[in-house]
């Protein structure tokens, strides 16, 4: 039945589906205290706690969750296309066979979805990915998101050497390096100005010669326009900058660019269990 909905859903047109978004944020939002705890709590610790952006946002996280039937069921060329500009370092997606590896490092922001479903019209990318906690939404997630070109691989350690095997290939991979990791998987470092339990993998991956690394999101156009796809190189390290704070400052810059569409519900700041709190007895 799930299928079957949201089969019939991809077939509404995006401005339908965003604006059934819209009703959908808010709800979520009114509904649940936790969630809007957290949206309320990220928006302020990142300087955007006005009341326009905080809406934005509920809209936004809404749209993020009512487009999906339209980017998992559609045919491939048809979400491809949903792409209408590329903005930033364009270079990359015009880039040779057989040149270096590269690394799509792509933030809960905008439509994270559409940006390996575009990348694999133009080469294999390996996308590493977390079930989601409904367990029936796992095998339509799996299903949406497994297109020509695109391998998916679970995130854990498995899926971690998959990543690396495709880079020693060639070919490129993509991840969402704001998601907060488990045990031994990260390390602390400052988030918009206070400290969140940062991954790793990131980090070490753009330190790795011979890799190009990029951040990337695609921003929702408005009225269910589309998407315009934008990549980044990412900036180098300043001085005495660890690594991991390296990826979180750039992150902090490319949400700067349209907080509205970042996903603040998230509990970026949790302490997953088994972490220990820098400062406090062992």
């Amino acid at each position: 039945m799930s299928r079957a909905l949201m089969r019939l859903a991809a077939r509404l047109p995006l401005p339908v589906l965003h604006a059934a978004g819209v009703f959908l944020g808010w709800l979520i939002y009114l509904g649940s205290a936790t969630y809007r705890r957290h949206l309320r709590a990220n928006l302020e610790q990142a300087g955007f706690g006005d009341a326009r952006t905080r809406r934005a946002a509920v809209a936004e996280a809404g749209k993020l969750l009512a487009e999906l039937p339209a980017l998992w069921f559609r045919p491939h060329a048809e979400v491809a296309a949903l792409v209408r500009s590329l903005e930033g370092d364009t270079a990359v997606w015009t880039r040779a066979r057989g040149a270096e590896p590269i690394v799509f490092l792509s933030p809960h922001l905008g439509c994270f979805e559409v940006t390996s479903l575009f990348a694999a019209t133009r080469m294999p990318i390996t996308v590493l990915y977390r079930p989601p906690k409904l367990a029936w939404l796992d095998p339509l997630m799996r299903e949406g998101r497994a297109r020509p070109q695109v391998r998916l691989a679970r995130a854990d350690h498995s899926g971690v050497r998959e990543l690396l095997a495709a880079l020693r290939r060639g070919e490129a991979v993509g991840f969402l390096p704001d998601q907060v990791p488990g045990v031994g998987e990260g390390e602390w470092a400052e988030h918009f100005g206070r400290s969140a339990y940062t991954m790793t993998l990131a980090a070490r991956l753009a330190a790795r010669p011979g890799y190009a690394c990029y951040l990337a999101y695609a921003r929702r156009l408005p009225r269910g326009g589309g998407y315009a796809l934008v990549t980044r190189a990412l900036p180098p390290a300043l001085a005495g900058e660890s690594a991991v704070r390296r990826i979180n400052r750039a992150l902090e810059a490319l949400i700067r660019e349209c907080p509205e569409q970042y996903l603040w519900g998230y509990n970026r700041y949790k302490t997953p269990q088994g972490v220990s709190v820098p400062g406090t007895p062992a």
